[in-house]
């Protein structure tokens, strides 16, 4: 599987998820949107992760890239390619989607462990 995803600032790279892909012999690739470095054919990739970051989804002046980032998001969605959007980037998807993203008032940093419930256990 060819994993691909888009990093939005120098501290937050994929990290175990991207462990977790190679191990598995998965191959891993990335644009560095903070650099400018340009978005991949949607043809390059099989399931598409897209990090986190300090801005908000509306901070285009600031951060112009996010306009055509949220269209590359919005074609890979449409094409039916897996996606997986870690903090900023579940925003990116919301907002694509047409949902609602707003301030949460209290900070969200870092990673937790996940687990599932009886009622999630049970449908696998």
């Amino acid at each position: 599987m060819r994993v691909y995803y888009l990093q939005h600032v120098s501290f937050e790279d994929a990290g175990s998820i991207a462990l977790w892909a190679r191990t598995r012999g998965h191959k891993v690739t990335r644009t560095r949107l903070y650099r400018n470095e340009t978005l991949p054919s949607q043809g390059s990739f099989d399931w598409l992760v897209v990090m986190g970051g300090p801005m908000h989804i509306h901070e285009h002046e600031a951060h112009p890239w996010l306009v055509p980032e949220k269209a590359f998001i919005r074609e890979t969605i449409n094409r039916g390619i897996p996606y997986l959007g870690v903090c900023l980037g579940a925003q990116l998807a919301a907002d694509v989607l047409g949902g609602r993203v707003a301030r949460n008032p209290q900070m969200e940093v870092g990673w937790f462990p996940v687990h599932l419930t009886a009622q999630a256990e049970h449908s696998l």
